[in-house]
C-alpha cells in the first residue's frame, strides 16, 4: 500500500480539489485568536501536500511534518522556504517547541489504536511552548461511521482521467477504506489499490488522551469541516 500511496500522492490535490482549505484556516485562525499582537510559530503534523500551510503561513511562522516523503515534495513546491520533516506522528522529536501544533483533516485516525493515539498526542504536546495550543481534527466516532456505503470521486481532464471507488467497511474499531483507482494518462491506464485503516475513537477517548498530557481541553463539535475539533492548552507562562 505504501508504494501505491506514494504513487497517488501526485494526484492528491486533484482528488481533494473541492476541499476549501483557505476557509478552514480562516476559521482556525479565528478560533486561536490574535496571539496578543505577536506572530506565533506553528507545526502542522501530518501536513500532507501542505494545503493548510499554504494559508496558515499568512498568520504564523510554520513548519510541517508528514510520514510520506512524496507528499512533502509537493508541500515544498507549494510552500517555498518552509521547513518540512519526514517523521511518524507517534514518535518524533524536532528539538524545538511551537506556540501551536495542529493535526488536521482527520489524520489522527491513522494511528489506529488507543495506545498509538496517546503516543501521538504525547509527541505533539511535547512540542508545545508554555500556553501553547494543540489542535486535533478527529476522524469519525464508532457511532458516526457508516459501513457498507459506496463512494466515488471522478477527475476528468484532457490528459488525465481518474475514477476512485470504494466501499466503506468496519472491522472492530477500525474503519476500512479500500480505494480502487483507475488512472488514465496518455501513457496508458493503471489500476491501483490503497487500503486505508483508521481508528474509530469516542469523544471521551480523545479528550482523555489530550488531558493525559496535562492539557486543558476544549471540544468544538462542529470544528473546521463538521467533524469536530479538540483544542488542548498547555499551562505556564511564556517569558516576556
Amino acid at each position: 500500500m505504501a508504494e501505491t500511496y506514494s504513487k497517488m500522492a501526485q494526484y492528491y490535490d486533484k482528488i481533494y480539489a473541492e476541499k476549501d482549505y483557505a476557509a478552514e484556516v480562516e476559521r482556525l485562525v479565528a478560533i486561536l485568536g490574535d496571539g496578543r499582537g505577536r506572530r506565533r510559530s506553528l507545526l502542522d503534523v501530518a501536513c500532507g501536500t501542505g494545503r493548510h500551510l499554504e494559508s496558515l503561513r499568512d498568520s504564523f511562522d510554520v513548519e510541517g511534518l508528514d510520514i510520506c516523503a512524496e507528499a512533502l515534495d509537493d508541500a515544498r513546491k507549494r510552500n517555498p522556504g518552509v521547513v518540512f520533516h519526514v517523521a511518524d506522528m507517534t514518535n518524533f522529536d524536532l528539538g524545538r517547541t511551537f506556540d501551536v501544533v495542529t493535526c488536521l483533516f482527520s489524520s489522527i485516525g491513522y494511528v489506529k489504536t488507543l495506545d498509538r493515539l496517546r503516543a501521538a498526542v504525547r509527541s505533539m504536546a511535547a512540542h508545545l511552548n508554555p500556553e501553547g495550543v494543540l489542535v486535533v481534527e478527529p476522524w469519525f466516532t464508532p457511532g458516526e461511521w457508516r459501513p457498507n456505503t459506496v463512494h466515488a470521486v471522478y477527475i476528468d481532464e484532457p490528459e488525465l482521467k481518474i475514477a476512485r471507488v470504494n466501499t466503506s467497511l468496519v472491522e472492530g474499531r477500525l474503519s476500512i477504506l479500500e480505494m480502487h483507482y483507475l488512472v488514465g494518462t496518455p501513457e496508458g491506464t493503471e489500476h491501483l489499490v490503497e487500503r486505508h485503516e483508521l481508528g474509530l475513537f469516542e469523544v471521551d477517548e480523545m479528550i482523555s488522551a489530550v488531558e493525559g498530557e496535562g492539557l486543558v481541553v476544549t471540544y468544538d463539535r462542529e470544528g473546521l469541516s463538521g467533524r469536530g475539533l479538540y483544542l488542548g492548552r498547555k499551562a505556564g507562562r511564556r517569558g516576556r
